[in-house]
């Protein structure tokens, strides 16, 4: 079992443990589906430290809701779905947290004290918010399709995941990325 799997255990009740989920154990289905969860975390929330948080509520849902989860097959599914729902309620809610950061900021700013920002590497920073933008322009469900197949996920997965017909997806990928060459150069192009 490794370091982040121990230390969720840990923290649970001791009567729960290691629980199977389905023919899995809960050990067993952290360690087989935390990258693609972590990783689809990340896809949308954009930030790391962000997406552990994520990560680690979705793995606590699936801990306190082992009896209720599908069995093993549809299990990854079933957690990029719920990764899915965590993550963009974590964005909602840190767009709040931003808009009453910015109100700060601008009253401190109005009282004459400057905020500076940090040196950052300007065009890398350019470069990812071209990208980010053209993503946004995608719309659902190819950009979700997309972004879960660049997460290594099947057809099959993506189709359970996003309750889509699995016979959809591959058009769906193909065209989101059509459509990402065509949005991102037109962004990329404005330069």
């Amino acid at each position: 079992m490794n370091g982040q799997a121990r230390a969720l255990i840990e923290s649970m009740p001791n009567e729960i443990g290691t629980e199977a989920v389905g023919p899995l154990s809960f050990d067993e289905a952290f360690t087989l589906h935390h990258r693609a969860v972590f990783r689809t975390a990340r896809a949308v929330v954009r930030d790391s430290a962000l997406a552990e948080d994520v990560t680690q509520e979705v793995f606590l849902r699936l801990y306190r809701n082992l009896n209720a989860t599908p069995g093993e097959e549809l299990l990854r599914a079933w957690l990029l779905r719920v990764t899915l729902n965590v993550a963009r309620n974590t964005l909602r809610g840190q767009s709040r947290s931003m808009v009453r950061d910015n109100e700060y900021h601008k009253s401190y700013a109005d009282n004459g004290l400057a905020v500076e920002a940090p040196e950052e590497d300007y065009e890398r920073r350019l470069a990812i918010e071209e990208a980010r933008r053209a993503l946004a322009k995608i719309k659902e469900p190819m950009r979700s399709c997309l972004l879960l197949k660049q997460q290594g996920l099947s057809y099959r997965e993506i189709a359970n995941s996003l309750s889509l017909k699995e016979t959809n997806v591959g058009s769906l990928v193909a065209r989101g990325r059509k459509e990402f060459a065509r949005v991102y150069g037109k962004i990329g192009g404005r330069r």
